[in-house]
């Protein structure tokens, strides 16, 4: 079996203090007594908090170091600021106590940031077989490659931004989706291709693996950023002749970058777009985010139901008759959409690149 999980210490390494002898005006006097904290907030991984005191200060301010080198100065609450990092590295935080804007009392501390990914076995895993049911077709992602005997690429803006407005150009091949260490790895990047500023990847199965019930697990850990928009999914075969939404789509996991706390669960059908659906939201709250490590997303489906599961908790149904599309054959589509109206676009807080990996996906009919 294959789990991966990210872990994030950072640890108090130098503490140094330099201060002007002499202010640049005549008659000031220096703050003095300079007291700082720097501090991991377990609870979010990579936040940093900090604070400072002194006596004889006006104002304060604490510059963080960025991976680049360059600093940039932290949102003050009186004495206090916060900054959150995304990259291993050492880095340094200055802590100013003023008396004008050319005269202050400096602290100079450092922290040491470690993103690390210890262990292989972390995260929830479902078995490859339950009772009543048989394994009818499954991809471990065990090889090298993508298994285009069950995938095929699409490629390009699609119409209308993929219906979405979307920013992404889709490619084929491994520069946005590889198959290694037994996972299915799908990357947005920030990259010009075509016309698009962003590359990702969209793999479906249709003619090549389609399926009406059943159980459906998928393991994959998400990535998390403003502006993304990672989907397990699936569409009625009959999508190229009968078209979106008659066709009837089954939201397995969609999550929305800037909030890495939530999936949700939805279907879409009705004759002409904008479709009828039905959605509910699932969300951690033991203080981790879908990035932190893997989960495994479960549709149970038969004739006339839905369920919809998050490591074998229930959050979500949907009872139907006929009339819907969901008594068909359908085919999955996995991608990582950039941009939209659906997440909303990047923005100075987004971070490139991102990844969703895919451990497995696993079908079961009943015996």
């Amino acid at each position: 079996m294959k789990f991966y999980t990210k872990w994030v210490a950072v640890v108090l390494i130098v503490f140094t203090l330099g201060c002007k002898e002499t202010p640049e005006e005549p008659g000031l006097s220096l703050p003095t007594n300079l007291e700082t904290t720097l501090i991991e907030d377990n609870a979010k991984k990579g936040l940093v908090k900090a604070s400072i005191s002194a006596d004889n200060a006006n104002y304060y301010q604490i510059w963080f170091e960025l991976p680049n080198g360059e600093f940039e100065e932290g949102v003050m609450n009186g004495g206090e600021s916060q900054f959150t990092y995304y990259d291993s590295g050492m880095y340094v935080v200055k802590f100013r106590a003023h008396v004008t804007d050319r005269d202050f009392s400096e602290v100079i501390d450092s922290i040491h940031i470690v993103f690390k990914e210890p262990s292989i076995n972390d995260g929830y895993t479902t078995p490859k077989n339950y009772p009543g049911y048989n394994l009818v077709w499954a991809d471990e992602f065990e090889g090298n490659m993508l298994d285009e005997t069950s995938w095929t690429y699409e490629t390009g803006r699609g119409e209308w931004g993929w219906g979405n407005n979307e920013l992404q150009y889709y490619q084929s091949g491994t520069n946005n989706c590889t198959v290694e260490n037994g996972l299915l790895t799908i990357t947005a990047k920030a990259q010009a291709a075509g016309d698009a500023n962003y590359t990702s990847a969209r793999i479906k199965t249709q003619g090549k693996r389609e399926f009406k019930y059943g159980r459906i697990d998928i393991r994959a850990r998400l990535p998390k950023t403003q502006g993304l928009w990672p989907a397990l999914w699936m569409l009625g075969a009959d999508f190229g002749t009968e078209g979106w939404p008659a066709c009837g789509e089954i939201d397995i996991m969609e999550l929305v970058g800037h909030l890495p706390k939530e999936v949700f669960g939805t279907a879409h059908w009705g004759s002409t777009a904008p479709s009828k659906s039905h959605s509910r939201k699932y969300r951690l709250t033991d203080g981790s985010d879908f990035s932190d490590s893997f989960h495994v997303f479960t549709l149970l489906w038969e004739e006339n139901n839905m369920k919809w599961l998050v490591d074998d908790k229930q959050y979500n149904e949907l009872a139907y008759n006929n009339t819907f599309p969901f008594n068909d054959d359908f085919f999955f589509i996995f991608n990582v959409a950039v941009g939209g109206q659906l997440p909303g676009n990047p923005d100075a807080t987004t971070r490139m690149p991102q990844s969703m990996q895919v451990d497995y996906v696993r079908v079961f009919q009943p015996q």
